[in-house]
């Protein structure tokens, strides 16, 4: 991660878009494209070793960054309700057997243990579908042995966690019916929707990746989830945070952040102090000065409730909260942006459907955000 070492003002397109040079906004705007190039191998066919196959388990192998929080989301979404066990671990587990679907999936094609972990499934003759870049020691694990599902659309590796949630919700969907989210083609648009609204030529009182980054420069960001769902994307929107723009971000669930003002009348530690106007870091002295005035903190509250009533009954004791929500406006094509009416991105056909795209719309709203403060040297 490099940050500019000047201020670049988020209104301003030409000097965003002169400081991306490392694509940052490209890479994540093409969360949509990810989800439909996964749909796109699906119905070609990359699958069919799945079909009519009844598993004793699934097991999603992630041991870290994007696609750890990608299965814990599907963990927390499509496992409760899926008609066959699924499990989440870092490695592949000695009691994985023929009988077992193991999907192995991360960003680094090099990495021993992803290719340890593929050839463990192999080796035990489960059906393994490995999410990973087909070469080096990932591919020759599998060696043709192996469902593959590489990445068809490059992104930069931490806005990789759209495709590793399409790809263990396709493999689910095709080993037990019941738990399809729905299409993942009305997944991807609703994505593409929500990401069209943070382009840089949209305002920032308009765009809202840019509102969120300008409400996070210069503070300490708290990100809450009101239930396990948004509690999980809220987890995502740290580490995106702090590998991006270098934003050191707390995660917790809501209820962890009102039990606090509740039980200590406070958020964390002592009261945050606005930096007075005499502060100057370069001269101050601890010792003549007293202790240096802290960032105040700003709490964001994400929610995927279809109603945000309760949510916002529930922050009320936490004073000044943003409340981050999908609230189908991810769902539409901003007019302004494309120049003409287009239709509404459909609604997947189950209700976990609709959770995991609200899920989806969030975690690239964050992702973007993320982006913005990168470049506008906020953080």
């Amino acid at each position: 991660m490099t940050a500019p070492s000047v201020h670049v003002d988020l209104d301003d397109a030409d000097a965003v878009l002169a400081a991306d040079s490392l694509g940052a906004l490209h890479s994540a705007a093409l969360a949509g494209a990810q989800i439909r190039a996964t749909a796109a191998a699906v119905a070609e066919g990359a699958l069919v070793r799945l079909d009519g196959l009844r598993p004793r388990s699934v097991v999603l192998v992630a041991a870290s960054g994007p696609a750890r929080r990608a299965a814990a989301l599907i963990m927390t979404v499509v496992a409760p309700t899926a008609g066959v066990p699924v499990v989440r671990v870092p490695v592949t587990p000695p009691w994985v057997g023929p009988l077992d679907v193991v999907v192995v999936a991360g960003d680094d094609a090099g990495d021993p243990s992803l290719a340890v972990s593929i050839g463990a499934g192999v080796r035990r003759r489960a059906e393994v579908v490995v999410a990973a870049p087909d070469e080096g020691p990932v591919a020759d694990a599998g060696a043709g042995r192996v469902v593959s599902l590489p990445p068809r659309v490059r992104v930069l590796d931490r806005n990789t966690f759209p495709r590793y949630v399409a790809v263990m919700a396709a493999v689910l969907a095709a080993v037990d019916p019941a738990s399809s989210i729905g299409d993942l083609d009305a997944v991807a648009d609703a994505v593409d929707a929500e990401t069209m609204r943070h382009h840089a030529s949209v305002e920032v009182f308009q765009n809202p990746a840019k509102g969120l980054a300008s409400r996070m420069a210069g503070r300490r960001v708290l990100l809450t989830g009101d239930d396990v769902v948004a509690a999980d994307v809220a987890r995502h929107g740290a580490a995106v945070l702090l590998r991006v723009a270098g934003v050191v971000a707390a995660a917790s669930e809501l209820s962890d952040a009102v039990g606090v003002v509740h039980d200590l009348g406070r958020v964390g530690g002592d009261a945050p102090t606005e930096r007075s106007a005499e502060y100057d870091p370069l001269f101050h002295d601890d010792q003549l000065d007293g202790p240096r005035p802290a960032d105040p903190v700003r709490i964001f509250a994400v929610s995927t409730d279809a109603d945000d009533s309760s949510v916002r009954r529930r922050v009320a004791v936490l004073g000044e909260v943003d409340v981050v929500r999908a609230d189908d406006v991810g769902a539409r094509v901003d007019d302004e942006m494309s120049g003409d009416r287009r239709p509404a991105a459909t609604e997947p056909s189950t209700p976990v459907g609709t959770v995991l795209r609200r899920a989806l719309v969030l975690a690239v709203r964050i992702e973007a955000a993320a982006a913005y403060l990168q470049l506008s040297g906020g953080n």
